[in-house]
Protein backbone atom coordinates (compact mmCIF):
# COMPACT_ATOMS: atom_id res chain seq x y z
CA UNK A 1 0.00 0.00 0.00
CA UNK A 2 2.61 2.49 1.05
CA UNK A 3 4.41 1.80 -2.10
CA UNK A 4 1.80 2.11 -4.46
CA UNK A 5 0.46 5.92 -2.56
CA UNK A 6 4.96 6.46 -3.15
CA UNK A 7 4.58 5.56 -6.33
CA UNK A 8 1.42 7.88 -7.22
CA UNK A 9 2.63 10.98 -5.06
CA UNK A 10 6.03 11.26 -6.95
CA UNK A 11 4.39 10.62 -10.29
CA UNK A 12 1.60 13.47 -9.67
CA UNK A 13 4.38 15.44 -8.07
CA UNK A 14 6.69 14.95 -11.29
CA UNK A 15 4.11 16.01 -13.45
CA UNK A 16 3.51 19.25 -11.39
CA UNK A 17 6.81 20.08 -11.77
CA UNK A 18 7.06 19.57 -15.05
CA UNK A 19 3.70 20.94 -16.56
CA UNK A 20 5.65 23.54 -18.48
CA UNK A 21 7.12 21.50 -21.19
CA UNK A 22 6.68 21.30 -24.22
CA UNK A 23 6.36 18.11 -26.97
CA UNK A 24 7.60 18.46 -30.64
CA UNK A 25 4.03 19.26 -31.56
CA UNK A 26 2.18 22.68 -32.10
CA UNK A 27 -1.00 23.49 -32.90
CA UNK A 28 -1.55 27.03 -34.79
CA UNK A 29 -4.71 28.72 -36.63
CA UNK A 30 -5.20 32.32 -38.20
CA UNK A 31 -5.20 34.50 -34.90
CA UNK A 32 -1.41 33.12 -34.56
CA UNK A 33 -0.08 34.97 -36.84
CA UNK A 34 3.18 36.35 -35.09
CA UNK A 35 3.35 33.46 -33.21
CA UNK A 36 7.16 31.76 -32.90
CA UNK A 37 8.33 28.33 -31.74
CA UNK A 38 11.95 27.22 -31.11
CA UNK A 39 13.36 23.52 -31.08
CA UNK A 40 16.91 22.32 -30.02
CA UNK A 41 17.75 19.03 -31.98
CA UNK A 42 19.94 16.50 -30.84
CA UNK A 43 22.32 14.08 -33.19
CA UNK A 44 22.07 10.54 -33.70
CA UNK A 45 22.94 7.65 -36.61
CA UNK A 46 22.51 4.36 -37.24
CA UNK A 47 18.36 2.80 -37.06
CA UNK A 48 18.75 2.14 -33.73
CA UNK A 49 19.86 6.12 -33.16
CA UNK A 50 23.05 5.57 -31.15
CA UNK A 51 23.83 9.26 -29.47
CA UNK A 52 26.35 11.39 -30.52
CA UNK A 53 27.06 13.92 -27.87
CA UNK A 54 28.18 17.40 -29.09
CA UNK A 55 25.92 17.25 -32.50
CA UNK A 56 23.30 19.63 -32.37
CA UNK A 57 21.16 22.19 -34.13
CA UNK A 58 18.30 24.63 -33.35
CA UNK A 59 15.75 25.94 -35.33
CA UNK A 60 12.70 29.22 -34.94
CA UNK A 61 9.47 29.06 -36.50
CA UNK A 62 7.60 32.00 -36.98
CA UNK A 63 4.16 31.98 -38.35
CA UNK A 64 3.68 35.47 -41.07
CA UNK A 65 0.70 34.89 -42.97
CA UNK A 66 -2.80 32.58 -43.61
CA UNK A 67 -4.25 33.46 -46.91
CA UNK A 68 -6.51 31.01 -48.44
CA UNK A 69 -5.01 27.08 -48.73
CA UNK A 70 -1.92 28.74 -47.77
CA UNK A 71 0.23 28.82 -44.47
CA UNK A 72 3.26 30.69 -44.83
CA UNK A 73 6.26 30.93 -42.09
CA UNK A 74 10.12 32.30 -41.51
CA UNK A 75 12.65 30.27 -40.58
CA UNK A 76 16.24 30.56 -38.60
CA UNK A 77 18.23 27.37 -38.59
CA UNK A 78 21.88 27.33 -36.53
CA UNK A 79 24.24 24.39 -36.44
CA UNK A 80 25.12 24.55 -32.17
CA UNK A 81 27.26 21.39 -32.78
CA UNK A 82 30.39 21.66 -30.10
CA UNK A 83 33.17 19.25 -29.29
CA UNK A 84 34.04 16.07 -29.87
CA UNK A 85 32.57 17.14 -33.25
CA UNK A 86 34.86 19.31 -34.87
CA UNK A 87 32.95 19.68 -38.31
CA UNK A 88 28.74 19.33 -39.25
CA UNK A 89 27.05 20.79 -41.63
CA UNK A 90 22.87 20.77 -41.12
CA UNK A 91 21.59 19.88 -45.10
CA UNK A 92 18.09 20.04 -44.24
CA UNK A 93 14.94 20.04 -41.81
CA UNK A 94 12.01 17.90 -41.70
CA UNK A 95 8.50 17.61 -40.21
CA UNK A 96 5.12 16.33 -40.59
CA UNK A 97 1.75 17.99 -40.65
CA UNK A 98 -1.83 17.27 -39.95
CA UNK A 99 -3.45 17.96 -41.90
CA UNK A 100 -0.76 16.56 -44.70
CA UNK A 101 0.14 19.25 -47.27
CA UNK A 102 -0.24 19.16 -51.05
CA UNK A 103 2.37 20.69 -51.66
CA UNK A 104 5.64 23.05 -50.19
CA UNK A 105 8.03 26.60 -51.55
CA UNK A 106 10.81 27.33 -49.62
CA UNK A 107 13.16 30.38 -49.74
CA UNK A 108 16.75 31.40 -48.56
CA UNK A 109 19.10 28.58 -47.18
CA UNK A 110 16.79 25.92 -47.84
CA UNK A 111 15.14 26.93 -50.59
CA UNK A 112 14.85 23.25 -52.24
CA UNK A 113 11.80 20.93 -50.91
CA UNK A 114 11.04 17.24 -51.06
CA UNK A 115 7.25 15.79 -50.02
CA UNK A 116 6.38 12.36 -48.47
CA UNK A 117 10.78 10.65 -48.54
CA UNK A 118 12.30 8.78 -46.87
CA UNK A 119 14.47 10.24 -43.38
CA UNK A 120 17.37 8.58 -42.43
CA UNK A 121 18.39 6.77 -39.31
CA UNK A 122 15.23 4.96 -39.04
CA UNK A 123 13.07 7.76 -39.08
CA UNK A 124 11.00 6.96 -42.23
CA UNK A 125 8.53 9.00 -44.09
CA UNK A 126 8.19 12.87 -43.69
CA UNK A 127 5.51 14.46 -45.03
CA UNK A 128 8.04 17.21 -46.09
CA UNK A 129 11.96 18.08 -45.67
CA UNK A 130 13.87 21.67 -46.69
CA UNK A 131 17.03 21.23 -48.28
CA UNK A 132 20.03 23.12 -49.69
CA UNK A 133 20.23 21.03 -53.21
CA UNK A 134 18.26 19.99 -55.50
CA UNK A 135 18.19 16.24 -54.77
CA UNK A 136 15.66 13.51 -55.29
CA UNK A 137 15.26 12.76 -51.61
CA UNK A 138 16.00 13.85 -48.10
CA UNK A 139 18.99 12.02 -47.33
CA UNK A 140 20.96 14.76 -48.42
CA UNK A 141 23.41 15.49 -51.11
CA UNK A 142 25.16 18.39 -52.41
CA UNK A 143 28.39 20.20 -50.69
CA UNK A 144 26.19 23.22 -49.29
CA UNK A 145 24.44 23.65 -45.79
CA UNK A 146 25.32 25.41 -42.43
CA UNK A 147 28.61 24.97 -40.97
CA UNK A 148 29.19 24.77 -37.20
CA UNK A 149 28.06 28.40 -35.89
CA UNK A 150 26.28 29.02 -38.74
CA UNK A 151 23.11 30.69 -39.21
CA UNK A 152 20.58 30.54 -42.18
CA UNK A 153 17.30 32.25 -42.62
CA UNK A 154 14.14 32.20 -45.32
CA UNK A 155 10.62 31.35 -45.12
CA UNK A 156 8.75 28.56 -46.62
CA UNK A 157 4.89 27.72 -47.67
CA UNK A 158 2.51 25.02 -47.16
CA UNK A 159 -0.42 24.47 -49.36
CA UNK A 160 -3.50 21.95 -48.76
CA UNK A 161 -6.39 20.91 -51.06
CA UNK A 162 -8.77 23.67 -49.18
CA UNK A 163 -8.35 26.02 -46.57
CA UNK A 164 -7.29 24.40 -43.29
CA UNK A 165 -8.58 26.52 -39.72
CA UNK A 166 -6.38 24.49 -37.37
CA UNK A 167 -2.60 23.44 -38.49
CA UNK A 168 -0.62 21.00 -35.96
CA UNK A 169 3.19 20.45 -37.10
CA UNK A 170 4.82 17.57 -35.53
CA UNK A 171 7.78 15.25 -35.64
CA UNK A 172 10.79 17.88 -35.78
CA UNK A 173 14.19 16.43 -37.80
CA UNK A 174 17.29 17.92 -39.29
CA UNK A 175 20.01 16.21 -41.48
CA UNK A 176 23.99 16.45 -40.68
CA UNK A 177 26.46 15.75 -43.15
CA UNK A 178 30.29 15.84 -43.40
CA UNK A 179 30.77 14.85 -39.45
CA UNK A 180 34.46 14.87 -38.00
CA UNK A 181 35.43 14.29 -34.81
CA UNK A 182 33.48 11.01 -33.91
CA UNK A 183 34.79 7.83 -35.28
CA UNK A 184 33.04 5.87 -37.53
CA UNK A 185 30.20 8.72 -38.21
CA UNK A 186 30.19 11.19 -41.41
CA UNK A 187 26.63 11.71 -41.64
CA UNK A 188 23.79 11.27 -38.65
CA UNK A 189 20.00 12.84 -38.28
CA UNK A 190 18.26 15.19 -35.14
CA UNK A 191 15.06 14.83 -33.49
CA UNK A 192 13.81 18.50 -32.40
CA UNK A 193 12.22 19.30 -29.13
CA UNK A 194 10.46 22.34 -28.41
CA UNK A 195 11.83 24.58 -25.72
CA UNK A 196 10.14 28.02 -26.36
CA UNK A 197 6.69 29.01 -27.44
CA UNK A 198 5.88 32.72 -28.00
CA UNK A 199 2.61 33.09 -28.96
CA UNK A 200 0.39 36.46 -30.09
CA UNK A 201 -2.60 34.42 -30.40
CA UNK A 202 -1.99 31.19 -28.43
CA UNK A 203 -0.43 28.88 -30.50
CA UNK A 204 -1.39 25.45 -28.91
CA UNK A 205 1.85 23.15 -27.63
CA UNK A 206 1.13 19.36 -27.26
CA UNK A 207 1.13 18.10 -23.84
CA UNK A 208 4.30 15.50 -23.41
CA UNK A 209 3.68 11.94 -23.84
CA UNK A 210 5.90 11.41 -20.77
CA UNK A 211 4.20 13.63 -18.79
CA UNK A 212 0.51 11.83 -19.78
CA UNK A 213 2.32 8.78 -19.20
CA UNK A 214 3.34 9.55 -15.21
CA UNK A 215 0.01 11.50 -14.44
CA UNK A 216 -1.46 8.26 -15.39
CA UNK A 217 0.68 5.99 -13.30
CA UNK A 218 0.08 8.60 -10.14
CA UNK A 219 -3.49 8.13 -10.79
CA UNK A 220 -3.54 4.15 -11.23
CA UNK A 221 -0.47 4.16 -8.17
CA UNK A 222 -3.16 6.61 -5.34
CA UNK A 223 -6.61 4.02 -7.04
CA UNK A 224 -4.28 0.94 -5.83
CA UNK A 225 -3.24 2.46 -2.56
CA UNK A 226 -7.00 3.65 -2.00
CA UNK A 227 -8.20 -0.26 -2.74
CA UNK A 228 -6.17 -2.06 -0.08
CA UNK A 229 -6.76 1.01 2.55
CA UNK A 230 -10.22 0.32 2.39
CA UNK A 231 -10.87 -2.92 3.39
CA UNK A 232 -8.22 -2.93 6.28
CA UNK A 233 -10.35 0.21 7.73
CA UNK A 234 -13.79 -2.18 7.19
CA UNK A 235 -11.70 -4.99 9.21
CA UNK A 236 -9.91 -3.46 12.11
CA UNK A 237 -11.97 -3.17 15.19
CA UNK A 238 -11.58 -1.25 18.87
CA UNK A 239 -10.40 -3.65 20.98
CA UNK A 240 -13.32 -3.31 23.24
CA UNK A 241 -15.66 -3.79 20.67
Amino acid sequence: MKTNLAIGLLALSTVAFSSSAFADSITLGSGDIGSTFTLDYNGYSGSGGTSIGGLTGSTTFTLTGVSGNNYTFDYSVTNTSSDPVTASRISSFAFNTDPTITSATSTGAFSYTTLNSNYPNGIGTVDVCFKDATTGSCSGGGSGGLDIGQTGTGSFTLSFSQPVSSLTISDFYVRYQSISGVPGVSSASGAGTITSSSSSGGGTPVPEPGMLTLFALGVIGLYLGRKRLVPLQQVVRPAYA
